[in-house]
């Protein structure tokens, strides 16, 4: 049992590191945060799809890479909230409906494209509106969850029974 609980934290904490570190590419190239945000990391979303320690991993590397990216507090807790949001539906989607893998990168999109743009509105005061923010974060979401996470998504599933057993 205890070496079933240290693989478990394990691979959470590595997927947090992950996340982190693929923000912090993003961010390298200016794409982590703004109207339009294409994380890289956000394609790890899907990870849920496979296994329960995701959702904390994630939880976890989205609150540090805010917090490392320099983000307001209030985007630190209200955009880790969404990414938590995405990737306990992302499980509970997956445990329901596991031959529709399609599914696995829709609650993260809509998660974000629902939450953040209020942060961008409301926390950081850009210039636009909330329908703006939605298109533009959509946009950010499709490509990271929708395209990345899928491409990411289909190479693991030829290795999920070695990778998340």
């Amino acid at each position: 049992m205890k070496k079933t609980n240290t693989k478990m934290i394990t691979m959470g904490a590595a997927i947090a590191a992950l996340y982190v570190v693929l923000t912090l590419i993003a961010n390298a190239f200016g794409l982590a945060n703004y109207a339009i945000q294409v994380r890289f990391s956000e394609s790890l979303t899907i990870l849920p799809y496979f296994t329960p320690v995701a959702v904390p991993g994630l939880f976890v590397g989205c609150i540090l890479s805010n917090i490392l990216t320099g983000a307001m507090p209030l985007d630190v807790v209200f955009g880790s909230l969404a990414t938590l949001i995405g990737a306990v539906l992302t499980r509970v989607f997956a445990l329901k409906y596991p031959e529709k893998k399609w599914i696995a990168p829709l609650p993260p999109i809509v998660a974000n494209t629902i939450v953040v743009p209020f942060v961008l509105a409301y926390v950081y005061k850009f210039d636009g509106s909330i329908p703006y923010f939605m298109l533009t974060v959509g946009i950010g979401e499709i490509i990271s969850c929708g395209i990345l996470g899928m491409v990411l998504l289909n190479a693991l599933c030829k290795r999920k029974e070695k990778l998340f057993k």
